[in-house]
């Protein structure tokens, strides 16, 4: 599964990411996972995800500190990630806050020698009373289908552990890492 190609990407979005405490500190046993969707691919019409029928979504313009409550629910070391004016798309179950995500710009990076547009959903988040009924997942897609329309050529999936959610809108894994660097096994 290891590409060079894609671990100099990962290098160019994340200078010194090995480096980081938080990372260095992680058990090595801990394998994560770097994914991308080519967005010339995706279907928003493929992502028929069920979900409530009091569930809607959109850009969150509500109170800036009921969001970051929210994500206290989910992780708390996301909070300072969540700057106040950042682009944030939730889904909401009857006016209220069930999951969240950043809809994040990641600038240009080259893959494979040509230069592309990547930008991505992240830190993503369902508060427990929500899981499990397609709110998240459904948010993630309309995240994808905005990047689309908007004119990015990649999504991409930084830093996570559910690679399998994600791959059910077709994200595919392209780098697993540890607190080492990236797995070349």
């Amino acid at each position: 599964m290891y590409d060079p190609a894609y671990e100099a990407l990962f290098t160019s979005m994340h200078p010194g990411f090995f480096d980081r405490d938080y990372i260095k500190n992680k058990e090595t046993d801990e394998i994560y996972e770097e994914m991308l969707l080519p967005l010339k691919d995706y279907d928003p019409a493929s992502a028929q995800i069920p979900v409530p029928a009091e569930a809607t979504f959109g850009f969150y313009l509500g109170d800036w500190q009921q969001l970051l409550d929210a994500v206290r629910q989910v992780d708390a070391g996301w909070v300072p990630i969540y700057e106040k004016g950042g682009r944030v798309y939730c889904g909401f179950v009857n006016g209220q806050i069930a999951s969240f995500c950043l809809a994040e710009e990641m600038g240009r990076h080259m893959l494979n020698g040509t230069a592309y547009r990547f930008a991505g959903p992240g830190c993503v988040g369902t508060l427990p009373a929500f899981r499990r009924q397609g709110i998240g997942l459904k948010m993630v897609a309309d995240v994808t289908a905005l990047l689309q329309a908007e004119g990015f050529d990649y999504s991409y999936i930084h830093y996570t552990g559910v690679g399998p959610w994600y791959a059910k809108l077709g994200y595919r894994t392209c780098l697993q890492w540890n607190r080492k660097g990236p797995v070349r096994g």
